[in-house]
């Protein structure tokens, strides 16, 4: 997993609020267990007509907008199913951040197991954000993840809060699987012991 250490780039604006995992990749992008490709399912139904061609009054198909890597959201952002795919699909179109007064609890863990920040933030800071989000790309958020610290177009800083242990796997670009590796020696160690013992677990005799 990528590490997220701090993250300087365009915010796009989307201040819908509900915004179901169904609405950021449909159903039928589910069928595949690869993470790449699923950009272009991303919010399918509002970026795309039905002969397939981009509506260009949506926010993410608009020019200032295409290389966006923070997204500023109404709330409850990420509600619905449980569908992974829902991060992938954000993170494969270049958004490492979302920033949205609050999320759908699965969306929201599934985030930090992807490598990506979620924020949440008081509504009166989200909307400070969110005008900052529609000026466009002249208007550069950056996210400090050591810092916990927000820096707007202006200079003026927020704060935000974050679980001490997620923020360290992020940080370090630690998800499950890097989590129970760094524990390999010990781990090693004992299916080592354990095929010694207890060979018969293997389908072989005791010596």
């Amino acid at each position: 997993m990528d590490k997220f250490t701090k993250l300087t780039g365009v915010a796009a604006p989307l201040p819908r609020v509900n915004v179901d995992t169904d609405a950021i990749i449909p159903k039928q992008y589910l069928k595949t267990i690869k993470r790449t490709g699923l950009k272009a399912g991303l919010f399918y139904e509002w970026r795309t007509n039905q002969d397939g061609s981009e509506k260009p009054d949506f926010v993410l198909n608009k020019p200032a907008y295409k290389n966006a890597q923070i997204l500023v959201a109404g709330a409850n952002f990420g509600c619905g199913s449980s569908r992974e795919h829902a991060p992938w699909a954000l993170l494969d179109f270049g958004i490492r951040c979302v920033i949205a007064p609050s999320f759908g609890d699965i969306f929201f863990n599934n985030c930090f197991k992807n490598g990506m920040l979620p924020i949440a933030l008081p509504q009166a800071e989200v909307d400070k954000l969110m005008q900052d989000a529609e000026k466009g790309a002249n208007a550069t958020i950056s996210v400090d993840l050591e810092k916990q610290e927000i820096t707007r177009p202006d200079g003026g800083v927020i704060k935000f809060d974050i679980d001490p242990f997620r923020k360290y796997c992020l940080l370090n670009g630690f998800d499950d699987i890097g989590l129970t590796l760094r524990q390999k020696e010990k781990i090693d160690g004992y299916e080592a012991e354990r095929r010694r013992t207890m060979p018969w677990l293997d389908g072989s005799r005791a010596a």
